[in-house]
């Protein structure tokens, strides 16, 4: 499945695509003067919930392929770290100088064990080492493939409709912007699963649930919406650089449509690598 590679910000700015155009509108509603305000808060909530929905698809996406990147590379760093830990140590032990020991053993420092270490190399490493699967890996050994949580398109799909719906920012009201939060962070928890059936169910609850209706809103009103709309797109702006600049959205977007054929080439340069210092290594250990 193609990753999105870049986030792109929608072309509605802060009243666009509503407040600079002029339309024909019926003669009571051209009379009020909100109207056309009205009309631009509209069309800047529907570019916002469209920008948040690429933001966190891309977030999600990232996540995985760091999971994934993890999961199939990390026990290959985890063998340079090691293997360049082994040849200062060597080089040390052959020159006896001071600041080749002092290499190594910061080297070797580097690789100490650390509580709860498991948990964020994603059960490839605990405080005795490698697990077995790890091993098998660096061994060409048949392993237990990486677990995948890529949404599907029936869940791709599933989460926009219901990001519009029930989307926070179209509530009027605090208690109903509250149960829209709370639902919204379902909807989100079970996208980033991938599960479509959850988020059926969610659409189901969903439309069984109440939905208030919007009354018309004072100009000033209207003016302070545009604001924190404006404000909050800025934040996601925001955050979709960090996420487009970090080092895992960097490779996404060197390969969007093809991210498992990237790791795959980057694991054979690990390989290669690892290669390169076991022979150094012998041959040092075959000097001493």
């Amino acid at each position: 499945m193609a990753y999105a590679g870049r986030v792109t910000t929608p072309e509605a700015e802060q009243g666009g695509g509503g407040a600079g155009e002029e339309r024909v509108t019926p003669e009571g509603d051209a009379a009020r003067p909100e109207a056309r305000l009205e009309r631009a808060v509209r069309a800047a909530e529907q570019a916002l919930i469209e920008y948040e929905i690429a933001v966190e698809t891309f977030r999600v996406e990232i996540e995985n392929f760091s999971r994934l990147h993890e999961q199939k590379l990390g026990p290959l760093y985890a063998r340079l770290e090691e293997l360049d830990a082994r040849i200062l140590e060597a080089r040390a032990a052959r020159s006896g100088d001071a600041e080749d020991r002092r290499r190594a053993e910061e080297a070797r420092a580097r690789l100490a064990p650390i509580p709860g270490v498991e948990e964020l190399l994603h059960g490839w490493m605990d405080d005795s080492g490698l697990f077995p699967e790890a091993v098998a890996m660096l061994t060409d050994q048949a392993v237990r493939p990486p677990q995948r949580v890529r949404p599907s398109e029936e869940a791709r799909k599933l989460y926009r409709e219901l990001a519009r719906k029930a989307h926070p920012d179209l509530a009027q009201e605090e208690k109903e912007r509250e149960r829209r939060e709370e639902f919204i962070t379902r909807v989100n928890a079970a996208y980033a699963r991938g599960d479509a059936a959850e988020l059926r169910e969610l659409a189901e609850e969903w439309a069984k649930g109440p939905e208030l209706k919007r009354g018309p809103s004072r100009a000033e009103e209207l003016y302070a919406r545009l604001e924190w709309l404006a404000q909050r797109k800025e934040l996601l702006a925001l955050l979709a650089k960090e996420l487009e600049e970090s080092a895992i959205g960097h490779m996404l977007q060197l390969a969007p449509d093809d991210p498992d054929g990237l790791l795959d080439e980057i694991g054979q340069q690990l390989l290669t690598q690892v290669t390169e210092r076991e022979r150094e290594l012998a041959a040092l250990l075959a000097e001493g």
